[in-house]
């Protein structure tokens, strides 16, 4: 979850309240990173949505959570990040309350969303993987649906409670609205546990789970029935925990900081110096472009759908299937399982 440490009291952000001093390189540093990371964000997760339509192969219970989670980084994209970027030409906010408060409840929608998407990932590979048995029936077509609908209501219900406690106010540092851990404490301690540290726990756990079963699977069996796991096995599994890995560096920093103000604030922030502050915050900003990616550079068939959606925008042809999807291809992508004794162990596409 997003926080932050500035004490604005009014309600309302005026001009005259968030103007800060700095040199011209600063805002200009600050802006131009936001605008690569809109950019790269918009691009990069319509990519991602757009392959999963278009490609058979990558249509599959599993990329409905990576679907969500594109959504879930094209929200700050296309409404709270440009409004960040006017903040900062105009060195200050001058867009009004309402405004203030949408853009901080969808920073909090995204964020939260994320998360809950990333946990919601790391949970069907767990199953997938260490339960393959029982996984075609847990992860149907509609109960995928059902399970990304949840998430989504979860992530609302979490955010909702930052409307009531006043918590979503314009912090000048960072020429943003987003979450106040001033408004109190306590709910600032349980925001990043319950936001933050318990779903990094979760998924922590499912692929600690994972890489332990694969590795005592390939110990396990002979070398003569031993099933080939090919690097592009590898791969396909590895994607989405670099994924979750990047989420948790990209937002440690901000949340351990909030963390720590909110339990000694008197002590911790005058030791807190504002660089550290706005650099933690921009580069929990750089997250929300960086999945799209990771999908690019260690999927295969995320890397050819990319390349085939460049090249139909120039024909016109991006809302049809490519021909792509031929048995030859499908049979040349297909996962090597491991099997055990009592269970059958899969690494999938991701």
């Amino acid at each position: 979850m997003v926080i932050n440490g500035s004490h604005l009291n009014s309600s309302s952000p005026e001009p005259s309240d968030s103007v800060l001093n700095r040199p011209p390189w600063v805002t200009t540093t600050l802006g131009c990173f936001l605008i690569f990371t809109i950019v790269v964000d918009i691009l990069g997760n319509l990519l991602v949505i757009f392959s999963v339509y278009r490609n058979k192969k990558l249509r599959n219970a599993g990329n409905i959570f990576v679907v969500s989670l594109a959504v879930a980084d094209l929200v700050v994209a296309i409404y709270p990040y440009p409004l960040v970027l006017t903040s900062i030409f105009h060195n200050g906010w001058n867009l009004g309350y309402v405004h203030c408060q949408i853009s901080g409840f969808l920073m909090g929608v995204s964020v939260i969303g994320s998360i809950f998407n990333i946990t919601g990932i790391a949970i069907n590979r767990y199953c997938y993987i260490c339960h393959s048995l029982k996984y075609d029936k847990l992860y149907s077509d509609k109960n995928s649906v059902c399970y990304v609908m949840l998430i989504w209501a979860l992530t609302v219900v979490a955010i909702v409670p930052n409307l009531f406690v006043g918590s979503l106010q314009y912090d000048p540092r960072v020429y943003s609205c987003t979450f106040e851990q001033s408004a109190s404490s306590a709910y600032t301690i349980a925001v990043v546990f319950f936001h933050f540290i318990l779903p990094i726990m979760i998924v922590t756990y499912c692929y600690l789970r994972i890489w332990i079963l694969v590795i005592q699977v390939r110990r396990r069996v002979k070398p003569d029935n031993r099933p080939k796991l090919t690097p592009h096995d590898v791969r396909n599994f590895v994607t989405m925990f670099v994924v979750f890995v990047l989420f948790a560096v990209c937002w440690a920093p901000l949340n351990f900081i909030g963390l720590a103000v909110a339990i000694k604030p008197e002590v911790v922030v005058p030791l807190i110096p504002e660089w550290l502050f706005v650099a933690s915050y921009f580069m929990a900003y750089f997250n929300s472009c960086l999945n799209a990616i990771v999908y690019g550079v260690l999927n295969q068939n995320f890397r050819r759908e990319y390349r085939r959606i460049v090249v139909s925008v120039c024909t016109a042809r991006i809302f049809f299937q490519d021909s792509s999807n031929d048995a030859g291809e499908r049979l040349k992508s297909k996962p090597s399982p491991l099997m055990t004794n009592n269970n059958q162990v899969k690494v999938d596409s991701v």
